[in-house]
């Protein structure tokens, strides 16, 4: 779909059997509304190959480990799931890195675990909830972890979850409450000075950020009436965070989020395979021919590699070329037209 240099996709998830299966055991089989995909390696690899993928940065999604009431449990369930992913990285060298899952809302097993993962396994970053079990990220009783992401200059993907509150019939989390789950997550970061305590610690947001860059403004007069701030202060920390496109790269979203952005901070994302890969294609579409040639390497690649500097001396993987890839990538972009023809206005 594009040429060197290749994508890096920082929104990409892995859904182990070890992580079905206690999922399982709990009764719990979908995330957001949305049935847990299938996910394998190979599938996994088939689909970068498609987008034009060079090395996915792959995390846990929601639930994490918060549908676990027991501290220990959910430790343990993270352990597991960080040695997972990294030996996925180990065993695909350069295909794909890792955000390491943390056992919130124990702060203190998280801040532990963050550690480890950041300091032995050689994780890319951490990923957190924008909420775990209603208590969200920018919430008092959180400075012992955030003090060992910002020793660490650590990256912090910020994915959401379900809203601590019931779902609306007919309106699927994932479809909706997402972007909110985030937009909070994010108000909260800034309003209650995180990201300033912790100038280190890069977050990356979700899905844009949800609804940060159309309600920046509205957010940052309200934040400024309550902290006694400035409201170009308030826009500048909301400005600092990074957004991913996953299901964002629209002719409607892209374009804000382009604007609203600091340059350098607009990563590219897939939200694979919990987002169908035709949904993967339209979106990545967009992208491609929606911005000029610097700002399609720079959100395909370039901001990546200044935010994980171990990508910028990696080589790049060569696209696929056998006959036999060849013609399935073909009849998947066939797919993704017809989705692409499904979703525009005016088309039928």
């Amino acid at each position: 779909m594009t040429s060197a240099p290749r994508r890096v996709d920082v929104h990409h998830h892995v859904v182990p059997p070890l992580y079905r299966d206690a999922l399982a055991k709990a009764g719990i089989a979908e995330a957001g509304g949305r049935e847990l995909p299938d996910w394998s390696a190979g599938a996994a690899l088939e689909v970068m190959d498609l987008l034009g993928t060079a090395t996915a940065i792959v995390s846990v999604s929601t639930p994490g480990t918060g549908f676990l009431t027991d501290p220990g449990e959910a430790a343990d369930l993270a352990r597991q799931l960080n040695a997972f992913s990294a030996s996925l990285a180990a065993e695909h060298p350069g295909r794909f890195g890792y955000f390491a899952t943390l056992p919130l809302p124990d702060v203190s097993a998280s801040a532990a675990e963050a550690r480890r993962a950041l300091d032995e396994l050689g994780a890319d970053g951490v990923t957190l909830l924008a909420n775990n079990r209603g208590t969200y990220l920018g919430a008092g009783g959180q400075d012992q972890l955030w003090q060992v992401l910002d020793e660490r200059g650590a990256v912090v993907f910020v994915h959401p979850a379900e809203l601590p509150a019931p779902a609306v019939e007919n309106i699927p989390p994932f479809a909706a409450d997402f972007l909110l789950d985030t937009t909070r997550a994010a108000y909260l970061l800034v309003r209650n000075g995180i990201v300033r305590r912790y100038p280190n610690i890069r977050f990356v947001l979700s899905h844009a950020g949800g609804f940060v860059p159309y309600a920046s403004h509205r957010m940052a007069v309200a934040i400024a009436s309550d902290t006694g701030r400035s409201p170009r202060d308030v826009l500048d920390d909301l400005r600092g965070f990074y957004f991913d496109t996953a299901l964002s790269s629209s002719p409607a979203a892209l374009p804000t989020l382009l604007a609203f952005a600091r340059p350098g901070h607009v990563l590219f994302g897939s939200d694979w395979p919990f987002a169908p890969t035709a949904a993967g294609q339209y979106f990545a579409t967009g992208l491609d021919t929606g911005v000029d040639a610097d700002t399609l390497a720079a959100v395909n690649r370039t901001n990546a590699e200044a935010l994980f500097p171990r990508l910028g001396g990696a080589p790049v993987p060569a696209p696929p070329q056998s006959p036999t890839v060849r013609l399935r990538q073909s009849a998947r972009r066939a797919g993704a037209r017809l989705f692409f023809k499904l979703v525009q206005p005016g088309t039928r």
